[in-house]
C-alpha cells in the first residue's frame, strides 16, 4: 500500500468500480475475486468498501474453523436485515427463520432459503443499493456457500452487488457453489511495483542485494513483500545475509508470520491461539476463555498490547491478515489447541449456543467420550432440522469417532452416512457406510445400510447393478420392517425401469416376482401399497391382469387425503402409471398435483422430477408452449441450484416441435451418458424421440429404424412400449413393411384393449386405419378421431386428421381431404409442431389448395423468460409468486414487466391478461 492507495491494480479497481456504477443505476452484479494467498484480494475488497458511498454494506469472512457450523456466515450477513422478514412469502419466511434457529419447523429446503435471501436482499435494496462482501469464501460453511452462490446467480435488476474473494482452485478445492460466476483474477505485481511497495513499507536501510532477493523470491505477492522482511533483523536486512528457503511464496509468508509469533511471550501466544480457535470473533468470549486458562489480568493486558500488531481486539476480533489465523493455530501443539478449545467450550453458553459449545468440546477431546459424542449427536439433529445436512453429517462423523461403544458407533456412522448422502456427497457417504458395516450392527440397521448403499448407487449411477442392490435390501427388510420393505421393492421396480433389463442385470419381471411375495401392509393399504401390488401383478401376470389393480392405486393417488410425504415420494410413479394406462384425465390430475406439491412445500430437489412428469402430459396434450416453459423452468433450477435435470423431456419436446438439430444434440448427449451408466431407458427414449421427429419430417426409413430400436425390448413398459409401437406402425405403413407393422399392431392391441380408455382406443384405431383399406380404413379413421376428440390428446388427434386427409386425397376425395388437412394444419401450427405442419402443407398443395403463411405473433419479440412471465401473469400469479416459480427476485419480475409492457405497447397487467 502506498500513501493509502493500492499499488498498481488499476485494471482490477476499474472492474470493481464499474460493478458499483452498474448497481447504482439499478442493475445487479456478482463477481469472484480470485488469487493466491497474499496476492491482494482483501485489499481490493477494502477498495470496494471504500468506494461504496451510499450503499448499505454487509460483510463476512469465511473461517476454516467454522466450516461445520450450519449457516454461520449467512446468519452474519442477514442478521441486520431480519427485521424485513415479514415482507417475504410465508414459506420463505418460515424457511429462513427455521434455518437461523428463530423458529421451529420442518427442515427447510436450502433453495427455498436461497429464494428467501434473494427476496430479502431485493427488499433491502429498494431503499439504497446493497453491497455484500465475502472474504475467504473457500472457508464458508457449505450451507452458506450454497445459498450465497444461488443468490449470486439469480441477481438481475435489484441494485445488489455480491463480491466474493477466494483463493485459487489449485490452493484449495474448487467451490462448486461459485462455479460459473464472473471471475476477476488477481495476478502478481510487476518488479517495478514490487520495488515501490517494498521500499515504501521498510523505511530503514535495506541492502540492494536483499531488496532484489526479496522481490525475486516474493514473485510479485504483496503480502510476501510486506511480511518476508519482518522475519529478519535490521542488521540482516542492511547487511545482506538473510536466508530464504526453496519453498513456495505462501509457505514463505507463513514462515515469516511464524517467526514473528515465536518472538512473542508464551502468554501472548496463548491469547492469540484462543482468538484463532474462536471463529465468531466475540471479544467477551475470548477474554473469558483466556481467564479460564489461568492467565492473570496483568499478563492479559501486557499480552493484548504485544499482540495488537497482529490482531485488532475490537468487536469482532480481526486478524491483520486472514492467513494469520491458520498460521497461529497450526503453530501451536495439539495439546495447546486442545486446551484452548476446552476453555472456549466451557465458557460458551450451553443454552444460547449449544452447537458451538459441542464443537469446541469435541475438538478438545481425544479419547472416546460418550457425553461429548451424545452432545454432538444432538447438535446434528438441530443442524438437520435447520436444513444443514453437511453440518449434521460433520457432527455425526465426529460423534462416531468419539463413541466408545462399538454398536452405538456403527449406528452413528450409519446416520452420518445417510446425512452425507442427502447432502450430495456420495464418496464420503460410502466411506462412512463401510465403517458402519464393519461394526457389530444389528439386523435392522444392517438392512438399512444395504438400502442406503442402493440409494447412493441409484443417485450416482442408475445403471444395471442398482436393481439388485435394492432387491437384496428389500428381502432383508421383509421380516424386520414390512412397510420399509414394500417401499424398497418400489424403489427396486423404479431402478429396474431405468435399467431396462440390461444383459447380466436383474430384470423388472424378476423384481416384480419378488415384490409379489412381499409381506402385506400392517394396516389399511396406502396408495403406495396399492401401487406396489398393482405393478407386481402387471409385470408378472401381464399388463391386462395388472390394469385393474393399478387403476385402484391411481384412484388412491387422486384422493385429496393423500399425505404430502407420500405424494412427494410416489406421485412420480403414479404419474408414469397413469400415462402407461393412457389415462389422460388421471395423468393430468396427478402431475398437476405433483408439481403443485413440490412447489408449495419448497421441495426443489424433487421439483425437476415433478416437472418432467408434467412436461410429458403437456406434450401429449399438444400444449408445447406450456411444455417449453416448464423445460425452461427446469433449466432455471439447474442453473440456480446446480441440481442436474434429465434431458429426456427436452429431446421429446424438440422432436414434437420438429427441431432436428436440437433433438439430435440432446439425443447424442443423453444416449452417451446413459450408455456409460448402463441405463437402458436412455436408448429407448432416444429411439422414440427420433421416430417422432423423422415421422414428422417425412423420413420414414429413419423413423422406422429408430422406432424398431425403441420397441425392441420384449418386456412391456407402458408408454415406453406403446409410444414407440405407434411410431413404428406409422413409419412401417409408409415404406411397405406391412409384416413389421402388423406385428407392432398386435403388440399394441394387447395394451390398448386392456386399458380401454379413449386415448388408448384412439391410438389403436389410428394404427388399424394405417394398415387397412377401403371402408375399413375410413371407419377406423373416424373411430380414432371420435375417441381422441374425447381426450386432451390434441397432438395425436391432429396427426390422425393428417393421416385421414392423406388417405382421402389418395381416394381422389379432394374436398374431404382439404377439410381434414386444413384442420390438421391449423392444429399443428397452433401447437408449434412445425415438421408435421410442413407435411400438412405439402398434402394440401397436392390437393390444389393454397395455404396462407401465418402472421408472426407479436410475442415473438419477447425473450423466453419474458414469455414465461406473460404466461404466469395470465394464470393470475402475483410478482412474488412468479419470482418464486422462476427463481428470480420480485424486483427482477418488475423489471421484466416494464420491458414487456414497452414491447407490447401496453401499460398494465390487466391489458396483459386479455
Amino acid at each position: 500500500m502506498l500513501t493509502g492507495k493500492l499499488v498498481d491494480r488499476d485494471g482490477e479497481r476499474a472492474v470493481l468500480d464499474r460493478l458499483l456504477a452498474d448497481v447504482r443505476i439499478g442493475e445487479s452484479r456478482a463477481i469472484v475475486v480470485r488469487g493466491g494467498a497474499g496476492i491482494g484480494k482483501t485489499a481490493l475488497l477494502d477498495h470496494v468498501l471504500g468506494q461504496a458511498v451510499g450503499f448499505r454494506v454487509v460483510r463476512t469472512t469465511g473461517v476454516e474453523a467454522e466450516k461445520e457450523l450450519v449457516f454461520a456466515a449467512l446468519h452474519q450477513i442477514c442478521a441486520p436485515m431480519l427485521g424485513r422478514l415479514e415482507v417475504l412469502p410465508a414459506p420463505q419466511r418460515e424457511a429462513l427463520a427455521t434455518a437461523f434457529g428463530l423458529a421451529v419447523g420442518s427442515p427447510p429446503d436450502r433453495f427455498v432459503i436461497g429464494l428467501a435471501v434473494l427476496g430479502l436482499f431485493s427488499e433491502v435494496a429498494r431503499e439504497q443499493p446493497l453491497l455484500c462482501v465475502v472474504d475467504d469464501s473457500q472457508w464458508l460453511d457449505r450451507a452458506s456457500a450454497q445459498v450465497l452462490g444461488f443468490v449470486a446467480r439469480r441477481l438481475r435488476a435489484e441494485s445488489v452487488a455480491v463480491v466474493f474473494a477466494a483463493r485459487h482452485a489449485e490452493d484449495h478445492a474448487e467451490l462448486p457453489e461459485l462455479v460459473g460466476l464472473p471471475v476477476l483474477r488477481v495476478t502478481a505485481l510487476t518488479d517495478e511495483d514490487s520495488r515501490a511497495l517494498l521500499t515504501s513499507a521498510h523505511t530503514g536501510p535495506v541492502d540492494d542485494r536483499v531488496l532484489e532477493r526479496v522481490i525475486a523470491e516474493s514473485r510479485g505477492n504483496p503480502l510476501a513483500l510486506l511480511e518476508l522482511p519482518r522475519g529478519f533483523t535490521p542488521a540482516e536486512l542492511a547487511g545482506g545475509f538473510g536466508s530464504f528457503g526453496l519453498v513456495s511464496v505462501p509457505r514463505r509468508i507463513e514462515e515469516s508470520f511464524r517467526r514473528q509469533i515465536e518472538e512473542l511471550s508464551p502468554a501472548t501466544r496463548q491469547v492469540l491461539l484462543v482468538a484463532a480457535a474462536e471463529p465468531v470473533g466475540d471479544p467477551v468470549l475470548l477474554w473469558r476463555a483466556v481467564d479460564r486458562l489461568g492467565i492473570d489480568t496483568m499478563t492479559t493486558a501486557s499480552s493484548r498490547e504485544e499482540a495488537s500488531r497482529l490482531v485488532e481486539f475490537a468487536s469482532p476480533v480481526r486478524f491483520r491478515h486472514p492467513l494469520l489465523r491458520s498460521v497461529i493455530y497450526n503453530a501451536a501443539s495439539v495439546e495447546q489447541r486442545r486446551h484452548a478449545h476446552q476453555a472456549l467450550g466451557e465458557v460458551v453458553d450451553p443454552a444460547s449456543d449449544p452447537d458451538r459449545r459441542a464443537w469446541h468440546l469435541a475438538q478438545a477431546t481425544v479419547e472416546p467420550d460418550e457425553d461429548v459424542a451424545a452432545e454432538l449427536e444432538r447438535s446434528a439433529g438441530r443442524a438437520q432440522s435447520r436444513g444443514g445436512l453437511v453440518a449434521a453429517a460433520s457432527f455425526l462423523e465426529r460423534a462416531t469417532a468419539l463413541t466408545p461403544d462399538l454398536a452405538q458407533r456403527g449406528h452413528r456412522a450409519l446416520a452420518a452416512a445417510q446425512a452425507r448422502h442427502l447432502a450430495g456427497m456420495p464418496e464420503a457417504a460410502l466411506r462412512l457406510l463401510s465403517l458402519a458395516e464393519a461394526g457389530p450392527l444389528a439386523e435392522l440397521p444392517r438392512a438399512r445400510a444395504e438400502l442406503l448403499r442402493a440409494r447412493i448407487a441409484f443417485t450416482v449411477d442408475r445403471g444395471r447393478h442398482t436393481p439388485l442392490l435394492f432387491l437384496k435390501a428389500a428381502m432383508q427388510l421383509e421380516r424386520l420392517d414390512a412397510r420399509l420393505a414394500r417401499e424398497t421393492y418400489l424403489d427396486a421396480l423404479r431402478a429396474a425401469w431405468y435399467a431396462a433389463d440390461p444383459p447380466g442385470g436383474v430384470t423388472i419381471r424378476e423384481v416384480a416376482r419378488a415384490a409379489a411375495e412381499a409381506p402385506a401392509p400392517g394396516g389399511p393399504p396406502r396408495a403406495a401399497d396399492l401401487l406396489l401390488d398393482g405393478l407386481a401383478v402387471r409385470y408378472t401376470a401381464g399388463f391386462a391382469a395388472g390394469v385393474p389393480r393399478v387403476q385402484q392405486a391411481l384412484r388412491a393417488f387422486r384422493d385429496p387425503g393423500l399425505s404430502d410425504e407420500e405424494g412427494l415420494r410416489w406421485l412420480w410413479f403414479a404419474s408414469a402409471a397413469a400415462v402407461d394406462l393412457c389415462d389422460d384425465d388421471t395423468a393430468n390430475i396427478v402431475t398437476a398435483r405433483f408439481v403443485g406439491l413440490a412447489r408449495d412445500t419448497g421441495a426443489l430437489a424433487t421439483l425437476p422430477l415433478a416437472l418432467t412428469t408434467r412436461i410429458v402430459v403437456d406434450i401429449f396434450a399438444g400444449d408445447l408452449v406450456a411444455a417449453a416453459a416448464l423445460v425452461e423452468e427446469m433449466h432455471g433450477i439447474e442453473d440456480g441450484t446446480g441440481i442436474p435435470v434429465p434431458a429426456y423431456t427436452g429431446q421429446l419436446l424438440a422432436a414434437w416441435q420438429g427441431r432436428e438439430a436440437v433433438t439430435g444434440d440432446l439425443v447424442a448427449a443423453t444416449a452417451t451418458d446413459a450408455d456409460r451408466r448402463g441405463e437402458g431407458l436412455g436408448s429407448i427414449t432416444a429411439g422414440w424421440a427420433c421416430a417422432v421427429l423423422f415421422n414428422g419430417l417425412g423420413r420414414f426409413e429413419e423413423a422406422f429404424a429408430a422406432a424398431e430400436q425403441a420397441a425392441a425390448p420384449p418386456q412391456e413398459r407402458g408408454i415406453l412400449t406403446w409410444a414407440p409401437l405407434v411410431e413404428l406402425v406409422t413409419a412401417a405403413s409408409r415404406i411397405d413393411r406391412r409384416d413389421a407393422a402388423a406385428d407392432a399392431l398386435q403388440r399394441l392391441e394387447q395394451l390398448t384393449r386392456a386399458s380401454g380408455t379413449h386415448w388408448a382406443l384412439g391410438l389403436e384405431a389410428t394404427c388399424r386405419a394405417l394398415l387397412s383399406a377401403g371402408r375399413a380404413a375410413e371407419s377406423a379413421y373416424v373411430e380414432a378421431i371420435d375417441h381422441l376428440s374425447r381426450t386432451r390428446i390434441r397432438g395425436q388427434l391432429a396427426r390422425v386428421r393428417l393421416h385421414y386427409g392423406e388417405w382421402l386425397r389418395r381416394q381422389n376425395r379432394r374436398n374431404d381431404a382439404r377439410e381434414q388437412l386444413r384442420e390438421a394444419h391449423v392444429m399443428f401450427t397452433a401447437m408449434g409442431m412445425e415438421a408435421f405442419a410442413g407435411l400438412a402443407v405439402r398434402e394440401l398443395g397436392a390437393t390444389g389448395a393454397a395455404v396462407r403463411k401465418p402472421v408472426e405473433p407479436v410475442s415473438g419479440e419477447l425473450t423466453t423468460q419474458e414469455a414465461q412471465i406473460v404466461r404466469l401473469v395470465r394464470e393470475g400469479l402475483s410478482n412474488a409468486e412468479i419470482a418464486t416459480r422462476l427463481f428470480i427476485s420480485p424486483r427482477t419480475v418488475e423489471w421484466h414487466l416494464g420491458n414487456i409492457f414497452g414491447k407490447l405497447g401496453i401499460s398494465s397487467r390487466r391489458q396483459l391478461r386479455r
